[in-house]
């Protein structure tokens, strides 16, 4: 499913916009003018990427400061252990759409437990 984020005009270099869907997505627009999209929450704990601090193609959560690669969704700095999911992003006449993957994203063991029925 591809989803429109924003315009590309109203993302400068070096910001994010945060997709308000379940679970939530964040494009980001680096420096050099890529733009990547992940999931938006932090795999450790329920903190938003959008709001932390984007290096290059790492983004780092403003929670515990774990980092994470926007290319590859890999984590390159505890306290997160897992991955957060990846997704394409297309711009089409100046419009910036995410096309949302299919894998089960990685969810903080707050949000799963939420989502199980358990203990919040």
């Amino acid at each position: 499913m591809m989803i429109p984020a924003c315009r590309l005009a109203d993302l400068p270099r070096g910001e994010a916009h945060r997709l308000d869907i379940d679970p939530p997505v964040s494009v980001f627009h680096t420096d050099d003018g890529e733009l990547f999209a992940i999931d938006d929450t932090c795999t450790h704990q329920d903190a938003s990427l959008a709001d932390g601090w984007l290096e290059g193609c790492e983004v780092e959560c403003p929670l515990h400061a774990s980092k994470f690669d926007l290319r590859t969704g890999a984590v390159d700095a505890p306290p997160a252990k897992l991955p957060v999911r990846t997704h394409e992003v297309v711009v089409e006449d100046g419009t910036v759409y995410v096309r949302l993957s299919t894998e089960a994203p990685n969810l903080p063991p707050c949000i799963a437990s939420r989502l199980a029925g358990g203990p919040a």
